[in-house]
């Protein structure tokens, strides 16, 4: 949890002074994921948010808004996983549980216990889908609220006409999320999203005009990051990095074949100097930002498809960047006799703490 001037703050309510709640980080975690279309991960993501207070309908809203910034296929995909998890209930795993009296059960011995989970208010027709007129209004209202000024795309007549009449209209008529809530998934799909920096940045002033803090919206993509859900990679994240005494932060480490690793480094995760004897190592980022350094010089960013290969005998660290998530592959070439890798000291803060 992000704490704002010693405050823990809620998300998405217009509330200030109040702790990021569940059911918003249920939201926000659904609607990344659901952007990136990374229903393998949103699965389970769904059943987190329907057990900490989400509803059922309430994702429905989302997922429904959602296809105006993702597109209807990851739109309908959200939907069909939401709608396998209501089929299947809770996991049909077997997850052993330990009883005060030290009996060991599994969920087959639980009775079959169904989730509790809420259907929230029925859904009705808003009135507005029956004016054109009223949904015009209506969007032309919102879209200046959220703008914090009217707003009109002279360039494209048409784009200007689907915002005002379809996404701040018929798309905001909707009751089932308010206004605050509604940016906060806007902001939390376009966090997963790649190459969408300027309309992130203008629904981040949005959701602060539409209800919430600018501390509350700073505290969710923190949140975002931090948790990994704005980590849009298909490579897997693996386990615990058995070398972490060599880091600073926590790092994982997947082996994904042909002598090829896959290192995920959590942001302002670094390791420490170190030199690669008789061998060249390759990184290849495939995912997040991160740097590399090489002793005596200037860092270089890492961002996907940056490729560098790291001559034999030269001192050198590589990690995440302080707001992103890092991902690189890792292998070795040119490996001769004798090849050994040696850990030297950390990368000190006022090393790091300069990168940007």
């Amino acid at each position: 949890m992000t704490t704002v001037n010693g405050q823990r703050l809620r998300v998405g309510d217009g509330t200030s002074g109040m702790t990021l709640t569940e059911r918003q980080k249920g939201l926000a975690a659904c609607a990344c994921l659901m952007a990136q279309g990374d229903m393998n991960r949103l699965e389970p993501t769904v059943r987190m948010a329907l057990n900490k207070g989400v509803t059922i309908n309430e994702l429905k809203e989302a997922f429904s808004q959602l296809y105006a910034y993702t597109g209807f296929p990851r739109s309908l995909n959200a939907l069909g996983v939401l709608s396998k998890v209501l089929e299947n209930g809770r996991s049909s795993e077997s997850h052993p549980s330990l009883l005060e009296d030290g009996r060991v059960v599994t969920d087959e011995g639980k009775a079959n216990k169904q989730p509790e989970w809420q259907e929230g208010k029925p859904w009705k027709r808003p009135a507005e889908w029956d004016d054109a007129k009223k949904a015009y209004e209506l969007g032309v209202k919102n879209q200046t609220q959220l703008s914090g000024k009217p707003f009109n795309y002279e360039f494209c007549p048409q784009d200007d006409y689907y915002l005002k009449s379809h996404l701040f209209g018929d798309i905001f008529a909707g009751d089932q999320l308010s206004a605050a809530d509604r940016e906060i998934v806007t902001v939390a799909a376009l966090s997963g999203l790649d190459g969408v920096a300027p309309q992130l940045a203008a629904h981040k002033q949005g959701a602060v005009n539409m209800g919430n803090s600018k501390q509350q919206v700073d505290e969710l993509c923190t949140w975002l990051c931090n948790e990994g859900y704005t980590l849009n990679t298909k490579w897997p994240k693996g386990e615990p990095n058995p070398y972490g005494k060599y880091f600073i932060g926590q790092s994982y480490l997947a082996d994904v074949g042909g002598g090829v690793m896959n290192v995920t480094f959590e942001p302002c995760c670094r390791n420490n100097w170190h030199i690669h004897h008789k061998q060249v190592q390759v990184l290849i980022c495939v995912a997040g930002r991160g740097w590399y350094q090489e002793w005596g010089k200037a860092p270089v960013e890492m961002t996907p498809g940056t490729v560098i290969a790291i001559p034999a005998e030269v001192k050198h660290w590589h990690g995440a960047a302080k707001d992103s998530w890092f991902q690189h592959l890792t292998y070795h070439k040119d490996v001769q006799d004798g090849a050994s890798n040696e850990w030297l000291e950390p990368v000190t803060d006022d090393i790091y703490d300069i990168l940007q």
